[in-house]
């Protein structure tokens, strides 16, 4: 695990004790600091005890001289009275990602990159990982993908570290400055958590902030909201575009095509170009990278059919790139399954990509507000549940078309997350070839 002699002496509060909170216990005690841990489930706070941690609610103890409270970036600071009451403490309230950030001096020397953005990011992020690692550069990703950052070994000297960094984790980061910082893209979401999407955008920008001045900035630039961004950095900066790759070179990279893999790609190359990377390094990376579960992730063939895995598409913005890499060939050759807990923002940003799609198939609680959004533009399949999209879907795509769930919405209407909701596709596809 990551330890620091920073912590030694310090008494920190830590709410939640999930995979991330019971990490930051092992660290922080393991680095000579006392904690006091706290979930509202029995089990948790059994494995914190067993760590060495004391066993108290924060929100039930005087918190004056603690060195923070360490929270999941679950935690909804706009409305949980953990923030006031650490407030009136004068305690910061901080997470996982922050605690590796001021552990940092006790590491060999390294670099960290750091991704954001509204969608991409977990592709950036895991591209960026495995062309380092193909190049022979030892390197690690988590924040916000994978295991915990603490929970994972150093790297030895010269390693990057590739932290995926959602807005809630930038909340709760003071010290975290990036060797580079990424942002890939910007439309509104999370908007309960902020006030409205200046307060979102705002969270995102601070990453920016937190750099020093000889550090870099690399802003995807294809969103007005990331143009302006990126027109009030003050550092080094990259601009970059997806309309900066050639179709002909992204046909090389499988695991990587649409517009906004072609995005992903370009964001991604430049930072391995900024790390050394050299030409032949950079393209294997490109074309020996896979999909990450869930991310346009083809599950199977049946028939002659391709089916994808889409799943992490939980809103209208993200799915539309999807739509957007299937075109007629030289007729429309997608059916697309959608739906779900929609979050509000309607179809718009498909919209330009309906012209794709031979047929939707709409489940779950958006399925009649979809349909209706979606009027005579495309025939519409009243699916309801994922069981019967899939048996509909195969019933009518013919050899050389594409099914692609690809939601547009959250998932909590029918499942416990989109990665639920993913395998149960990919279950579902795979009887299909039984």
């Amino acid at each position: 695990m990551i330890t620091s002699r920073a912590f030694a002496g310090r008494r920190y509060a830590v709410l939640g004790l999930a995979r991330s909170g019971l990490a930051t216990v092992a660290a922080l005690v393991a680095s000579g600091a006392g904690v006091t841990a706290w979930d509202d489930r029995e089990e948790a706070r059994d494995d914190a005890m067993a760590l060495g941690a004391d066993i108290g609610n924060p929100l039930d103890i005087d918190l004056i001289g603690f060195a923070g409270v360490v929270v999941s970036p679950g935690v909804p600071l706009n409305r949980h009275p953990i923030a006031a009451h650490a407030r009136e403490a004068h305690v910061p309230v901080i997470g996982d990602v922050e605690l590796f950030a001021e552990a940092r001096g006790d590491l060999p020397p390294h670099k960290v990159v750091g991704i954001t953005g509204t969608n991409g990011k977990s592709t950036v992020t895991a591209l960026i990982h495995h062309m380092l690692e193909s190049a022979g550069v030892p390197s690690l990703m988590g924040g916000n993908i994978g295991l915990p950052i603490l929970s994972r070994d150093p790297l030895e000297e010269g390693g990057v570290y590739v932290l995926e960094l959602s807005s809630y984790q930038i909340d709760l980061s003071h010290s975290l400055a990036c060797d580079v910082a990424v942002l890939t893209n910007l439309s509104p979401d999370h908007l309960d958590r902020y006030d409205g999407f200046t307060g979102y955008a705002a969270s995102k920008a601070r990453l920016f902030s937190l750099q020093h001045r000889d550090q870099v900035a690399i802003v995807a630039v294809d969103d007005d909201p990331s143009k302006m961004i990126a027109g009030r950095i003050n550092h080094r900066l990259h601009r970059v575009s997806g309309k900066d790759i050639d179709p002909v070179d992204q046909a090389r990279w499988p695991a990587l095509q649409g517009p906004h893999n072609a995005q992903n790609a370009v964001c991604a190359i430049a930072v391995c170009r900024l790390l050394g990377l050299n030409d032949e390094q950079v393209e294997r990376g490109l074309a020996t990278y896979r999909s990450l579960p869930h991310r346009m992730e083809l599950v199977g063939e049946v028939a002659g059919v391709r089916w994808f895995n889409d799943s992490k598409a939980t809103n209208a913005a993200s799915a539309a790139p999807a739509l957007a890499a299937f075109p007629p060939a030289p007729d429309q050759r997608l059916h697309w399954i959608a739906g779900g807990q929609a979050k509000g923002d309607g179809l718009a940003a498909c919209r330009p990509w309906f012209g794709h799609v031979k047929q939707a198939y709409l489940i779950g609680d958006a399925m009649e507000s979809f349909a209706a959004e979606i009027g005579d533009a495309i025939p519409v399949d009243r699916s309801a549940d994922m069981a019967t999209a899939v048996a509909h879907a195969a019933a009518a795509a013919r050899r050389g078309d594409i099914v692609l769930l690809s939601p547009a919405c959250a998932s909590f209407d029918q499942f416990k997350d989109y990665e639920q909701r993913g395998d149960v596709f990919r279950g579902l596809v795979a009887a299909l070839g039984a």
